[in-house]
């Protein structure tokens, strides 16, 4: 973390200076006009906002129909991706203290012999070795909200939801034939707090985007609706303290029995909480789950005979409900039909349960609805403080549809094959599932599970592979899989993907070739005079007047030498810019292996030793394209494609 840049300031380093526009007490009627208005403030509003907040320039507002902050959260499973991205947004420690994690999943099945009873029947390691740095972990939603919320007071543009206010409805205005308007969508909402119930205002937007859930409000407005089949299955879920003598209680276990149904334990955080996902009866042809009266004490019940011959005595239910699995996707995730892309630009986005549903058990969809908000909001940032081209918000629809498509479609399998009776081994027409099957399959879909298999394909912002080879581990398309570092200036051990942080930079990584970096002739001098000198360079030609040098593209070098080895005064001069009011020097733009405490980055991640490469990651941590070190021309072509020149 870098402060004291324009000045020393005591205090805590996490409250930025307030924007203009925040400086004084919030009004608390809703802005009349702003650039882009949030509907909904779950883990994907929230996931939006914070990242808009650390604009000082841009005006955002975020609006919630619940009277409160949430306090008890029904989501609870946090992928590895996940924390990767909390790390981007500087509370990855606070969710890795309090969480649960998630170390080991066990399995149970019926025994062999008595067939009323369970046995467990392997015990795997939950995520693979080398997949993150982070764990996959457990913690109540509501805890990763009041995160958010931190992070979005202390922002520049200290901003903070609106409570209790239903939208009424959305509109987006045509364009007249004089020109577009500037603020095209206007929402009016209902307050519905003490004292105001009743009171209608207005709100003109730039953008909107619609994170108000499966019934979602704003999805309505577009016409558009939710795609898909119900499985005619009911599950009720319950978080629990109880003493029992079920050896697994304090590990993810999935239990099948022989005629009971099956159970999902996902420990929780504290040390004693436990949630139980918990198969009820089938459901008929287009019954709803709320005609069979489910109680508390019947999923305890349907819990204890799953458990058998182990004890569930359940003390206190913190909270409980019953839910129909389901899976659903919505056609398009803006307001621009596909055949008007090429003539209209979207001004209205839905995100989140407002364009894809499935069931809770895989632990997927508050993670893969955060992902929603952090693709869309660094592309909003850049289009509105002209950074970058309209076209770009395009991709935010077709790259987050297709992994929710992909999600469904493991969803569907993974419940199903949940639901499936455990083969009964001493009959040979015994129909259901191989208990080792089920296990084989939880394996193979890790990487799904864990977040880090999503994949962009081929846009304007997200290259063809055509230098691929060059670094093997990252994949064109797919997260900047982070490696253990040593900064040169000061010889700190860090990972590198922690260096890119939620706040709509672009970064570009130079690995190194094996020459001497300090050479005047080597590969990665001559990128650096080219980055600082040509005319061509996209850090002149993107990079606004009277900006620190990295404002808008920030490069960083990664060197195959140990860190003693080199000498940060013969270093290139771009990796040392001078910045701030102060024109102090940025000590923390170059990197060596760490060949203390393990494998080498190069290695770790197949980069070619011999020619180096220069690897582009987006704003939102994807990788977006490799190139050979001498490639200049391709580098500036890259960002020629969508970025605007400044002014």
């Amino acid at each position: 973390m870098q402060f004291h840049l324009n000045g020393f300031k005591p205090g805590d380093p996490d409250i930025s200076e307030p924007a203009e526009h925040a400086a004084g007490p919030r009004a608390d009627a809703l802005p009349g006009e702003v650039d882009i208005l949030i509907v909904g403030s779950g883990p994907t509003g929230l996931t939006l906002a914070t990242q808009l907040a650390a604009f000082p320039d841009l005006k955002t507002c975020i609006v919630e129909q619940k009277p409160g902050p949430l306090r008890l959260g029904q989501a609870d499973g946090i992928a590895c991706r996940t924390v990767e991205m909390f790390e981007a947004f500087d509370f990855s420690q606070r969710v890795l203290k309090e969480a649960y994690w998630v170390n080991e999943t066990s399995f149970w099945k019926p025994d062999d012999t008595q067939r009323d009873r369970i046995v467990r029947s392997g015990r795997i390691q939950d995520t693979e070795d080398g997949l993150s740095e982070f764990p996959h972990v457990i913690l109540n939603q509501a805890r990763v909200h009041d995160f958010y919320l931190d992070v979005m007071r202390n922002a520049p543009s200290r901003l903070e939801p609106h409570y209790a206010r239903r939208l009424l409805d959305l509109a987006v205005a045509e364009s007249p034939a004089g020109g577009a308007p500037t603020h095209p969508v206007t929402a009016r909402f209902e307050r519905t707090d003490p004292g105001h119930e009743g009171q209608v205002e207005t709100v003109r937007a730039r953008f909107a985007v619609g994170c108000d859930g499966a019934h979602s409000a704003v999805r309505k407005s577009l016409g558009r609706a939710l795609h898909g089949e119900s499985a005619n299955q009911a599950w009720g879920v319950m978080d629990v303290l109880a003493v029992t003598d079920f050896p697994d209680i304090r590990i993810k276990s999935a239990i099948h029995s022989a005629s009971e149904g099956s159970v999902l334990i996902i420990p929780r955080e504290g040390g004693y909480l436990v949630r139980l996902y918990i198969e009820l009866d089938k459901l008929n042809e287009n019954e709803r789950v709320a005609s069979r009266q489910i109680t508390s004490d019947r999923l305890i019940a349907a819990a204890q005979r799953i458990l058998r011959p182990y004890t569930l005595d359940v003390k206190e239910v913190a909270w409980w409900s019953v839910y129909e699995i389901g899976q659903r996707l919505c056609d398009k995730f803006d307001d621009v039909p596909e055949q008007e892309e090429h003539a209209r630009l979207p001004r209205v986005f839905i995100a989140g349960d407002a364009c894809h549903t499935h069931s809770p058990k895989a632990g997927q969809g508050m993670n893969v609805s955060m992902q929603d908000g952090f693709n869309l909001g660094w592309k909003l940032a850049a289009v509105l403080r002209g950074q970058s081209t309209p076209q770009i918000l395009h991709t935010y629809s077709k790259e987050r549809q297709t992994v929710a498509k992909e999600l469904i479609d493991f969803d569907r399998e993974f419940a199903k094959m949940f639901s499936a009776a455990p083969k009964d081994p001493s009959r040979d027409d015994s129909e259901g599932i191989d208990p080792a099957e089920f296990q084989r399959y939880f394996v193979k879909q890790g990487r799904f599970t864990a977040g880090t298999e999503t994949r962009y394909y081929p846009s304007v912002i997200s290259a063809e592979p055509t230098h691929q080879e060059l670094a093997r581990g990252f994949v064109i398309g797919m997260r900047f899989h982070s490696a253990p570092v040593i900064r040169l200036a000061d010889a700190k051990p860090m990972h590198l993907g922690h260096t890119v942080k939620a706040d709509g930079r672009w970064r570009v990584f130079a690995f190194a070739d094996a020459a001497d970096p300090a050479a005047p002739s080597s590969a990665i001098g001559e990128l650096c005079r080219f980055l600082a000198e040509s005319t061509h360079s996209p850090i002149r030609k993107y990079t606004p007047a009277g900006a620190d040098a990295d404002a808008v593209i920030d490069v960083r070098a990664v060197f195959q030498q140990g860190h003693r080895a080199l000498a940060l005064e013969a270093m290139p001069a771009l990796l040392q810019p001078r910045k701030g009011r102060h024109g102090l020097i940025d000590y923390e733009k170059m990197f060596c292996p760490d060949l203390k405490s393990g494998p080498d980055i190069f290695d770790l991640r197949g980069i070619d030793r011999r020619r180096g490469c220069v690897v582009i990651v987006r704003p939102d941590q994807y990788v977006a394209h490799v190139l050979p070190l001498d490639a200049h021309a391709e580098l500036a072509g890259f960002f020629d494609g969508f970025m605007v020149e400044a002014v």
